[in-house]
C-alpha cells in the first residue's frame, strides 16, 4: 500500500474494528512491522492486538483477527504502555471469551501481572466479566484470593485461604460482597455463618453486598446497552 505509516495505521484500526480480514491482510503486506509495534498517533502506544481487545470488545471476527496478526508477529502479552496491560487484560476487562480464549491459544501469559486490578483473573473478577474468569481457571489461572474463590462459587478453596481465625473484615471485604456480585448463594450463606457484615460497602465499589447483586456484570450490561442504543424497546412498563 502506498499510504503514510500513519494512514496505515489508522486504517489496520479500523479493518479490526470493522471485522474486514480482507483488509487488515492488506495493510500488513505493506506495512508488515504494524502487526506488532505500537501504532501510534491516537491509538498511542496501544498495538495491533489492544486494539483488538479494546473497550467495549466483540469487534466482528475478533479471534481469528487475533490469529492472523500473532502468525504475522504480534506479541500476545505486548503492554499498551510501560507498565500498561496486556491484551488479555483487556479482554479480562470486556469479557470478550472468545477473543481471550484465542489469545491463550496464541502463548498469552494466564498470570500476567499489572492490570488495572492484577492478573487477567483479577480483572475479571473485580469486573463482574464472569465467562472470561472461568475461561482463565480452565486454562490454569491461580485462584490464590478469597474474594476471587468466592466470586467464582469455590468455597472449599475459599475455606483454605480465609483459614481458621479470618478477621471480619477479609470475610466481608474480600468474599462476601463478591459472592453475592458472582451470584454465589452457597459461597456468601457460608460467610455470613462465619462473619459476614450483610450490608458492608467496600472502599472500591458504591454500593452494599445487595447492590452488587443487583449489577448486570459487564457482559449482560453490554448487551442492554447495544439493544437500547439500536433502538430496542421492552415490553415491560417503566422498563
Amino acid at each position: 500500500m502506498n499510504i503514510s505509516i500513519d494512514e496505515a495505521a489508522a486504517a489496520l484500526a479500523v479493518a479490526i474494528r470493522t471485522g474486514d480480514v480482507a483488509k487488515l491482510r492488506e495493510v500488513l503486506a505493506g506495512h508488515p512491522h504494524l502487526a506488532s509495534a505500537p501504532l501510534g498517533g491516537a491509538l498511542r502506544m496501544r498495538t495491533a492486538l489492544h486494539v483488538v481487545t479494546d473497550w467495549p470488545g466483540y469487534f466482528p471476527n475478533g479471534p481469528q483477527i487475533v490469529g492472523i496478526l500473532v502468525a504475522a508477529g504480534a506479541d500476545p502479552d505486548a503492554r499498551a504502555k510501560p507498565g500498561g496491560e496486556t491484551p488479555l487484560h483487556w479482554a479480562a476487562s470486556s469479557d470478550d471469551v472468545e477473543v481471550a480464549e484465542a489469545l491463550l491459544d496464541a502463548g498469552a501469559d494466564v498470570e500476567a501481572p499489572d492490570g488495572s486490578i492484577g492478573t487477567p483473573l483479577a480483572n475479571a473478577v473485580g469486573y463482574a466479566c464472569w465467562h472470561v474468569a472461568r475461561l482463565l481457571v480452565a486454562r490454569g489461572a491461580a485462584v490464590d484470593e478469597p474474594w476471587q474463590a468466592a466470586a467464582l462459587g469455590m468455597t472449599g478453596r475459599l475455606a483454605q485461604l480465609l483459614g481458621e481465625r479470618p478477621e471480619r473484615e477479609e470475610v466481608s471485604k474480600k468474599a462476601f460482597w463478591h459472592a453475592c456480585s458472582g451470584a454465589q448463594r452457597r459461597t456468601a450463606e457460608y460467610l455470613l455463618s462465619r462473619g459476614a457484615d450483610l450490608n458492608w460497602v467496600p472502599g472500591y465499589a458504591k454500593g452494599t453486598p445487595l447492590d452488587a447483586a443487583s449489577d448486570d456484570g459487564t457482559r449482560r450490561g453490554q448487551v442492554v446497552s447495544w439493544l437500547r442504543e439500536l433502538g430496542a424497546r421492552s415490553a415491560r412498563p417503566g422498563a
